[in-house]
């Protein structure tokens, strides 16, 4: 059971207190085309100004658009210029997402 809880590594992993509590979670920023998952937590953590919104303003956003814990989420297409911006499908919904956004969305991939 400890084992679960183990903080994700890698380049996309937070460290401390804010990380997520499922090992093996990603930030579906981190994500490629074809993978897929369930989100286990969104927490807009970043610069205020990093978004072009507040960090609150951003989380409601996010969770408005269905990103909650336990939708299954997966990555369809992603940008020719830096990747940006990524298609996921939610659920049954097609959305276009900022990467940097995107950061702010943990998600257990599926084995492949």
């Amino acid at each position: 059971m400890h084992d679960m809880l183990a903080e994700p590594q890698g380049p996309d992993a937070v460290q401390g207190a804010a990380a997520p509590s499922l090992a093996g979670a990603v930030r579906l920023s981190g994500a490629r085309p074809g993978d897929k998952g369930i989100i286990v937590e969104v927490r807009a953590a970043g610069l205020s100004g990093d978004h072009g919104v507040d960090v609150d303003e951003l989380q409601r956003r996010l969770l408005e658009f269905g990103f909650v814990e336990g939708a299954r989420v997966a990555v369809l297409h992603e940008g020719a210029i830096w990747r940006d911006p990524i298609a996921v499908r939610l659920d049954d919904m097609r959305i276009g997402l900022r990467r940097r956004d995107a950061a702010d969305i943990w998600v257990l991939l599926d084995p492949r």
